[in-house]
């Protein structure tokens, strides 16, 4: 899937992989699409727990090889 933007967290730790999708979701337009790729392991919980929290749509998540990426749709407004 396309994204408008992209964001590589790999070797941050929790909760920097959430943090800086939050200060990137913040000056997207409603409706674009980020890509966030993430190797902490605690990412697996705090990105869908953000996203429902926040009202944004996960759309995917997948884990390849320890690399989890992230497509997050912002919600609308």
């Amino acid at each position: 899937m396309d994204h408008d933007r992209d964001i590589d967290a790999l070797g941050l730790l929790c909760p920097l992989p959430v943090l800086k999708a939050q200060k990137v979701l913040a000056g997207m337009a409603p409706g674009a699409v980020l890509r966030l790729r993430a190797t902490d392991a605690m990412s697996w919980i705090d990105v869908p727990h953000f996203c429902a929290e926040a009202g944004h749509d996960l759309l995917s998540a997948e884990d390849a090889e320890g690399v989890k990426t992230y497509l997050i749709r912002k919600r609308s407004n």
